[in-house]
């Protein structure tokens, strides 16, 4: 069983590596994940047992606590950390300043550099001392115990005893600094995350016989109606009851413009009434929203890690050892060779220490999971809801695009554009399609029939096989009419051609009109601009008729004619020319959505089942955020290399001055910040609006 919990105060995210170690070693738990950025815990437990320890082991560590789902996020403080940096500051100046006039006693100096040193590093020595235990609990664990804090700690230490008593309290002063600009980084990003928790509406007005009553959304359930005033937020999705309105939707879609909705049209939740007041009826609970989706995706996205992620991740585990030894060699070995005298131990243990606070890899743990945390907030801001970070690294990447037709390219809202045989020809067909959940059906929703169907039989991409008062009834392809030898009438137009026959006989034919969405040129145009270098759709209908429905779309090829089976195949032939991304909207999507490197699902319209097995959903069916998706994707992966790369190049090149003696140690405690906030505010470029 899955579980994900809420947590608050866990800000630092090499305790977060740590907590993520620790429940590694519950017995029972699996596919542990802990995110500082979005503050979630997420594993699976195999009994109540597992359960009880993990959420003991949670609200035990460091400060963390769990709070409750429904629960507000606390507003994040810092009033300790600042509180022990200003009386650090208070002892550390005064000591700087008597060192540098000179002639003050040394030992007034030393104590005032002492305390500045313990004002500072309390935390950092509480944290160590608590570590301790847990480190050889069922063993030993280095990552519990050779963390950044020890590192610090050794180092300050060292420095004091070599003597270098201003850089032994400027390391724990500077550590404590970097520590919070790095709280604040991380929180200024769970603003932006925590602004999209402003779609979800607190209330809504129910409309009921005794009167109107407000009550949660929650409460809300398909048929209520509900009164929005103007500024109301949806609470759920809906349709308008009558009249006509326009609604904000700068929060689903990221565009700044206002959408006119008549009565009987779908309104999605998280869009706010900017007309009048207006009725309005409640199409599904407020939990399968659009609003609900992007809130839930958005929180649990960090449990999908990109492989720079899990890469970072194992790479710290393994790194802060191995420097650890590194140092060590370095404390000792160079001075043993060079005569063993003291005045080498002192400048070989110096500059050990100096290595061990510039191979920190704070930099990489922090700004490689921030950037795709933001890249995933962007997105959604933008419209697209990223199922995880892994996504967005393939997203990147993709240069072939397929496409579903109905339903994603085109409107998916079908309707009677004529019959050819007589309105028998109409009322069978209506009769036979109204138990089908094909969206073929939705075409003959307000026909009415005198005929009642007694049994139907779907065909797989070729039409329906029904009893119709007594008789064999089929509507369908012409592909189903051929295969059961039924001889019709074929009918050329542009629309599509659904044929009828009853008893063996053909009666005629209903031809069924869909249009292109207003935004479909643009947004393949724009894909191609993004760097998706072909396009493709599969579709069932014919080529003919395909090719004219999509006329003008500038698309590399049509595959025409396909059965859902069939379309996987086709999608193995297109990843042969790169990454694919495939977008679709129905049941039948799936197979190919599970063939496909990355797929994307409607979520507006789209069904259940392709939402679910899609690894990105477009919220409001705008495929104008398509392009943006793959823009962000691509500046996401670019800013976590830049990252990687930076702080590896700069520490490496540090790590060698340190080795010639060419850098103090308060030096290299800046540099080792400064890295880390480089790196956490190159991160913080995701936050941009996507364009």
């Amino acid at each position: 069983m899955r579980k994900k919990i809420k947590i608050a105060n866990l800000d630092c995210a090499a305790c977060a590596a740590e907590l993520e170690e620790e429940l590694s070693q519950i017995k029972g738990l699996s596919e542990v994940s802990v995110d500082f950025v979005g503050q979630r815990v997420g594993f699976d437990y195999d009994c109540a047992q597992a359960l009880e320890k993990a959420v003991y082991a949670i609200s035990h560590f460091e400060e963390v606590e769990i709070i409750d789902g429904n629960a507000p996020e606390k507003k994040e403080r810092h009033f300790k950390e600042i509180i022990s940096i200003a009386v650090s500051l208070a002892f550390f100046l005064p000591a700087l300043i008597m060192e540098l006039v000179g002639g003050i006693d040394e030992w007034i100096v030393f104590s005032l550099y002492i305390c500045a040193f313990a004002a500072a590093g309390w935390s950092v020595l509480f944290t160590v001392v608590k570590n301790v235990p847990k480190a050889f609990r069922g063993g030993f664990h280095f990552g519990l115990l050779l963390d950044e804090n020890l590192l610090m700690l050794v180092a300050a230490a060292g420095a004091f005893a070599l003597r270098q008593n201003m850089e032994g309290a400027i390391v724990l002063l500077l550590y404590q600094i970097g520590e919070l600009l790095q709280s604040l980084a991380v929180g200024s990003s769970r603003g932006a995350i925590r602004k999209l928790m402003e779609l979800k509406s607190d209330s809504a007005i129910l409309v009921t016989d005794g009167g109107n009553k407000e009550v949660s959304p929650e409460e809300l359930k398909a048929g209520d109606v509900i009164l929005l005033r103007k500024g109301d937020k949806l609470p759920a999705d809906c349709t308008l009851k009558n009249g006509e309105t326009e609604l904000d939707v700068k929060s689903l879609t990221g565009e700044a413009y206002y959408r006119e909705v008549r009565a009987g049209e779908e309104m999605l939740a998280g869009s706010v009434n900017a007309g009048e007041a207006v009725q309005a009826v409640v199409l599904r609970p407020s939990s399968e929203s659009a609003v609900a989706k992007i809130l839930d995706l958005v929180e649990n996205a960090s449990s999908q890690k990109a492989q720079p992620e899990k890469f970072i991740t194992r790479f710290a585990r393994w790194y802060t050892p191995i420097v650890v030894l590194c140092a060590l060699v370095l404390a000792i070995v160079p001075p043993l060779v060079a005569g063993g005298g003291r005045a080498e131990f002192s400048v070989w243990i110096s500059r050990a220490l100096n290595f061990l606070v510039i191979s920190c890899p704070c930099a990489l743990i922090i700004s490689v999971p921030l950037t795709y945390f933001s890249g995933v907030g962007s997105l959604a801001r933008a419209g697209v809801l990223a199922k995880g970070a892994v996504y967005l690294d393939t997203l990147a990447s993709v240069k072939v695009a397929a496409f579903d037709k109905t339903g994603t390219l085109t409107e998916g809202k079908f309707s009677v554009a004529g019959v050819n045989g007589g309105e028998r020809v109409l009322q069978l067909a209506a009769a036979a399609e109204q138990n089908s959940s094909h969206p073929l059906s939705q075409a003959f929703a307000g026909t009415d029939t005198p005929f009642s169907c007694e049994k139907t039989e779907e065909i797989a991409g070729k039409g329906i096989a029904a009893v119709v008062n007594g008789k064999e009834v089929l509507v369908g392809s012409a592909k189903l009419f051929a295969e059961r030898g039924v001889a019709f009438e074929p009918v050329q137009t542009g629309n599509l051609a659904v044929y009828v026959a009853e008893g063996g006989s053909f009666l005629g034919s209903v031809e069924i009109t869909d249009g292109l969405k207003p935004n479909a040129a643009e947004a393949i145009a724009e894909l191609k601009r993004a760097g998706v270098a072909y396009t493709a759709v599969l579709t069932g209908d014919t080529k003919e008729r395909a090719e004219r429905a999509l006329e003008g779309l500038g698309l590399s090829e049509i595959c025409a004619e396909l059965l859902p089976e069939q379309k996987p195949e086709c999608a193995k032939r297109l990843k042969a020319r790169g990454k694919m991304m495939y977008v679709g909207d129905g049941i039948n999507d799936t197979p190919v959505m599970a063939e496909s490197d990355v797929s994307v699902s409607m979520g507006a319209l789209g069904s259940g089942a392709a939402i679910e097995a899609s690894d990105l959903v477009l919220a409001s069916d705008n495929l104008a955020a398509l392009p943006k998706a793959v823009r962000g994707a691509k500046k996401t992966r670019k800013i976590v290399t830049e990252n990687i790369v930076f702080s590896i190049a700069v520490k490496a090149a540090l790590m060698a001055l340190t080795l010639f003696g060419w850098i103090p140690l308060w030096a290299a405690v800046l540099g080792d910040v400064g890295v880390m906030l480089l790196a956490v505010l190159n991160s913080l470029r995701m936050r941009a609006k996507i364009k």
